[in-house]
């Protein structure tokens, strides 16, 4: 199973790929039949159909900044004949096609996690017949919105209810962002799925691909909706707190949920429970779980007026083009970095907490991206070596340590602690804003950052805004506002699994992010799809 490669040769493909097409910002989309028909070197009129493959900003020389193109046409025929005389740039149009079997399980497979990874996981099984049981330990997409956003308005945290854990997981409150730095041929179907289930066409094309936080509500209510109506279920406020092995293979799960505990029969299990579901760390640490400590990072949230943004990567033509985005790094002589990660346009600081007593940040943009502001995690990557502490959930740890001092610095109302970063670069307490209104809600308490930060965190963040102006000028504007701390951007354990991607604990399927196996919503639904793949191979 899996993809399916079209096949050069006879009927097998009919569109010829066409790449680089340079089309100028005012100048209509429509426009590009006549560019590709020029570079195939045929009369407009034997362009039959034309479908935008790619779609990107060039914006290397501020004097020439364009759209870039890569597109399949429909000719009249004579395909090979016309690709003969066309230049470099043109091709065959290769789709791939991923290909779902069709099974018939005695048994039911089960999902922990309703996030990416789960979800498309889910959507795999459920396409396959296989029936798949979800456990969400939050709860359903409309409660979970609105107790969210009682938590952004009012303080009042839920545990099981926010922007860490519900339907749609971690990645439903942060624009919905599509990118990712693998080229797993599944990524094009995933961005259909997406497309299907009520994105914009768009996803499917652009170079970095959103669909917002707004539209993505309706995408997983369809997903949802689609995996019931095949005979799967999603269990909402529905918790793993325990795996039964037979003869040392998984035989049963242990759910906690709204009509209490009960034991589920399970001889599959994918664990797609995110980067946040501690307890469910040191339920599997306790288990005996093979588990390892892994790289992560942790930084503030940065935020910049989007004009400048977009004046500083765009020039006099920023107003022609989408709200601007960038994605910078910086390493230094000691091996020290820092880069921007989860950057949203037009977009807003959010309350990430999921635990009494602790400050999380995250970003997210509706699909508008109208806000006035843009923000970014700017981040310090850590290896385990620079974790207190020895065991394997140290980096978890620290995490929920640097949360609760945040919390404490900032009045314990779950306020953020904020400082400009003309006072972080000078060293001194900031006292309210000075030009860039921070977007967090509930509110912000203005403060100096080394006080909730580790010291080594703040001195490469400060070496960093410099460099990093260099790259983008406005970006260390004094004006703009650090918000802390960003803390969840990644798992900070990875549970170990084979070549099979099965745990050598009960054969159990640790997946996507919070496993340590991906990086966003893409490369998490990626892994997810893997190891449905996996089960359907079993089962069969």
């Amino acid at each position: 199973m899996g993809m399916v490669e079209w096949t050069l040769g006879g009927e097998a493909w009919k569109m010829i790929l066409v790449r680089n097409l340079k089309l100028p910002l005012d100048m209509d989309e429509r426009n590009l039949i006549i560019l590709a028909a020029a570079v195939l070197r045929i009369p407009e009129q034997d362009v039959r159909a034309l479908k935008i493959v790619k779609k990107s900003i060039d914006a290397r020389k501020r004097s020439d900044i364009h759209y870039l193109y890569s597109v399949a046409v429909e000719t009249v025929g004579q395909e090979k004949r016309i690709l003969r005389r066309a230049g470099k740039n043109c091709g065959p149009y290769r789709p791939f096609i991923y290909e779902i079997p069709k099974i018939k399980a005695d048994t039911r497979p089960v999902i922990a996690g309703f996030g990416p990874a789960g979800i498309f996981a889910a959507l795999v099984l459920a396409e396959a017949g296989a029936r798949p049981i979800v456990l969400e330990r939050g709860c359903a997409l409309e409660e979970r919105k609105r107790r969210v956003e009682n938590f952004w308005n009012g303080r009042e945290l839920c545990t099981n209810g926010n922007v860490q854990f519900g339907e749609g997981g971690a990645g439903m409150f942060s624009d919905g962002k599509l990118g990712t730095g693998t080229h797993d041929a599944r990524i094009a179907w995933v961005l259909e799925q997406f497309r299907r289930f009520g994105a914009q066409e768009s996803v499917c094309y652009d170079a970095h691909p959103h669909v917002g936080t707004d539209v993505l509500f309706e995408v997983v209510k369809n997903i949802r909706a689609h995996i019931l109506s095949l005979g799967g279920e999603v269990r909402t406020c529905s918790e793993l707190s325990g795996m039964r092995l037979e003869n040392g293979a998984l035989a049963a799960v242990t759910v906690e949920g709204a009509e209490g505990i009960y034991e589920l029969p399970c001889r599959n299990l994918i664990l797609a429970v995110g980067h946040s579901a501690r307890d469910t760390f040191e339920l599997l640490y306790g288990l005996g779980v093979p588990m390892e400590r892994k790289p992560f990072s942790m930084g503030v949230r940065i935020e910049h007026p989007q004009i400048e943004v977009g004046k500083s990567r765009y020039g006099e033509v920023w107003e022609h083009l989408p709200p601007a985005e960038y994605r910078l790094n910086c390493h230094f002589p000691d091996g020290s970095s820092a880069y921007t990660f989860c950057m949203c346009p037009g977009g807003y600081v959010v309350a990430a907490a999921s635990e009494t007593g602790g400050v999380v940040t995250n970003g997210m943009s509706l699909s508008g991206r109208g806000g006035k502001n843009a923000n970014s995690a700017l981040l310090v990557t850590l290896k385990p070596e620079d974790f207190p502490g020895n065991g394997v959930l140290a980096g978890m740890y620290w995490q929920r340590e640097i949360e609760r001092r945040a919390f404490n610095c900032a009045g314990g109302n779950y306020n953020a602690p904020a400082q400009t970063v003309g006072d972080f670069l000078a060293g001194r307490s900031s006292t309210g804003p000075c030009g860039v209104e921070p977007s967090y809600r509930p509110g912000v308490t203005w403060t100096d950052l080394r006080e909730v930060l580790p010291e080594k965190i703040c001195n490469i963040l400060a070496a960093a805004i410099p460099e990093l102006a260099g790259k983008m000028r406005c970006f260390d504007m004094p004006a703009a506002v650090m918000t802390a701390p960003e803390t969840r951007s990644s798992s900070p354990v990875r549970i170990l699994r084979g070549e099979d991607l099965r745990s050598s604990y009960g054969g159990f399927y640790p997946c996507g992010e919070g496993a340590g196996y991906a990086g966003g919503i893409t490369s998490a639904a990626v892994d997810g799809m893997k190891c449905a793949e996996k089960i359907i191979g079993a089962l069969k």
